[in-house]
């Protein structure tokens, strides 16, 4: 998965148009795709859209409720529920 063209997205969601965040932003979008990735047992394919925005909406959320103990939103966990379901579920 190109996290860089992960990274530009979710700046272009935040309207971010600086620097500033970038490091910030970068372990958010690495720690994701891990996350989705070892955690999860889903293989990111980069040609899929499906894939590209649920890590681009996932990491800002991620971002954006920081300071938020609330549960992942409901949307969210459909979708990688489907991701799951369309990987044949998590790998051991």
């Amino acid at each position: 998965m190109n996290q860089d063209q992960i990274m530009a997205l979710v700046k272009e969601r935040l309207g971010i148009r600086t620097a500033v965040r970038d490091t910030y932003l970068t372990a958010i979008v690495s720690s994701v795709v891990t996350e989705i990735e070892d955690e999860k047992g889903i293989t990111l394919v980069p040609d899929n859209a499906n894939h590209l925005m649920f890590c681009v909406d996932y990491a800002t959320w991620r971002y954006q409720s920081k300071d938020d103990s609330g549960a992942m939103p409901r949307h969210l966990q459909y979708r990688l529920h489907n991701l799951l379901i369309h990987s044949g579920g998590v790998k051991p």
